[in-house]
């Protein structure tokens, strides 16, 4: 019985939106309780690993689940990234120590690594090719929707029931998930048996691993420059080159380079990759520009990014039905062009301008970076056969992901950079003989998000001080035009092909 014909299908693409949800909204819930939980378990120094831990499992896991369920099948590997997922998630509010929160978070990342590529190749092997341009606009809504959705429920839990059930709501969203997928989806085409990819496994877990590490000790933790951040670029290094080597040997490679041979996937990654890193530049520092330079009262970074989560809704649902009808490319150059303008133009915010400006430059930038989410998706699993959409779906997820670690990354470097430099500089020249005493303790620029740190500041160091804060900002977005560009850039190459019927690889779903 042929996937695309059940009359249970629009029960199993429940499950699988419920479960790209769960594991893209997991990255940002957490966010909004840290603080009530380093409150209640302790370890202020080490909270940082409750989020990157999960991000390193579950970057590391998306390529090898997406190679794995390409050979074995999809279904068992899905189920398995939500039983992982929910064990994960149940330890996670059990936990009674930050560092039994982190490891706990570590499962529950294996599991999303499993559940999000492998979401979207089910999609395009179950559904009719009529009806996937519509089905990816919601999946890629849905995967934006859910960076809206974490914080604000996040937040709302934390304040009226506690932090553990941030974890445990999970418990009953991947029940649901999992009854939907394991008694109405049946999978009906062949699997090829080949043997696993170990050492290319192991090698790019080693090198995700490191950089990761590095990413997240560097600057905090450690110095750049010391032994310890060194080392665990070199380790990234040696272990990334022996990956790639492994992988032009390896008879199933867990990253098929064969694929980059072909123009339009090769195309679309570039463009996942560059645009991540310029979104989270947008998500990450427009909150803070809204309540540490405007003085905001909006203390939920998810209510703040509203008007930029709606456009790339819009977006993302239009592009997934426009597919059909023009090619990717002419989808996504103009959408691409408003993000370029879009942080090109959050550049040029002074500290007065007002909220309505910055609303209009964000939703400039949500319609820009909204039909990435839908129409890549598609376009790299354009004309491939079922035996390599697990594999090409789970490489875009993986790399989009480390276009946004390291770009997140980067340009924070870059915006303290400017940040302490900017400080400095004002308050040396301000005929003073320098900084008034206590003005440089504000140099982290979350502790100008809450009206009560600003209320201890006196206004004229308060004034300099966002001032500071707000041209570090702007230059980082400056800069975060470089990605933007490359990734509009990139979009121009991917060719003139769209969702229609005549793409190889079709055949093997209708017929399968």
């Amino acid at each position: 019985m042929s996937a695309a014909k059940s009359p249970n299908l629009g029960i199993v693409i429940a499950g699988l939106l419920l479960g790209i949800l769960m594991a893209s909204m997991d990255s940002t819930i957490v966010a909004t309780a840290m603080g009530n939980i380093v409150g209640e378990l302790g370890g202020m120094d080490k909270f940082v690993w409750v989020t990157s831990a999960y991000l390193v499992a579950e970057m590391a896991g998306m390529p090898i689940f997406g190679k794995l369920s390409d050979m074995y099948g999809r279904k068992k590997f899905f189920i398995f990234g939500i039983i992982v997922f929910m064990a994960g998630s149940a330890l996670c509010g059990t936990a009674s120590t930050i560092t039994e929160l982190a490891a706990y978070r570590a499962v529950q990342g294996i599991g999303g690594g499993a559940l999000v590529p492998i979401a979207f190749a089910i999609m395009f092997d179950a559904v009719p090719l009529e009806s996937r341009g519509k089905l990816g606009g919601a999946f890629g809504a849905v995967f934006g929707l859910s960076s809206v959705f974490g914080p604000l429920l996040g937040a709302y839990i934390t304040d009226h029931i506690a932090w553990q059930w941030v974890f445990y709501i999970n418990l009953p969203l991947g029940l649901i998930a999992f009854v939907m997928v394991v008694f109405f989806y049946r999978e009906s085409h062949e699997h090829s048996k080949l043997p696993i990819d170990w050492l290319g496994a192991g090698t790019l877990l080693g090198a995700v691993i490191s950089l990761m590490f590095a990413l997240e000790l560097g600057g905090k933790e450690y110095a750049w420059d010391s032994a310890m951040i060194l080392g665990l670029f070199a380790a990234f290094a040696v272990l990334a080159a022996v990956f790639l080597y492994v992988e032009t040997k390896a008879a199933e490679p867990i990253i098929s380079f064969a694929l980059f041979k072909k123009r339009l996937y090769a195309f679309s990654i570039l463009c996942a990759l560059f645009s991540g890193a310029a979104f989270i530049v947008a998500s990450v520092y427009i909150p803070i520009f809204i309540q540490g330079v405007m003085g905001g009262s909006a203390t939920n970074s998810g209510m703040v990014l509203l008007p930029m989560m709606v456009g790339s809704v819009v977006t993302a649902s239009t592009g997934g039905f426009l597919m059909s009808k023009t090619s990717y490319r002419s989808l996504l150059i103009p959408t691409l062009a408003l993000l370029v303008v879009g942080t090109g133009l959050v550049a040029t915010l002074t500290p007065d301008a007002s909220r309505l400006l910055v609303t209009v430059y964000m939703i400039l930038i949500g319609l820009g970076i909204g039909a990435s989410f839908s129409v890549l998706s598609t376009a790299a699993i354009h004309g491939l056969t079922a035996q390599q959409r697990g594999s090409a779906s789970a490489t875009l997820n993986f790399l989009r992901s480390l276009g946004m670690t390291v770009g997140i990354t980067s340009f924070g470097i870059i915006q303290s950079h400017y940040f302490t430099g900017s400080l400095a500089s004002m308050f040396a020249g301000g005929g003073g003989g320098g900084a008034p005493a206590g003005a440089l303790d504000f140099k982290d620029p979350h502790s100008l998000l809450s009206p009560e740190a600003r209320a201890m500041i006196p206004p004229e160091i308060l004034s300099k001080i966002t001032e500071g804060l707000s041209s570090s900002i702007t230059h980082t977005f400056a800069w975060a035009l470089v990605p933007a560009a490359l990734a509009l850039l990139a979009s121009f190459f991917m060719g003139r092909q769209k969702m229609d019927a005549s793409a190889a690889g079709d055949s093997a779903v209708s017929g399968h």
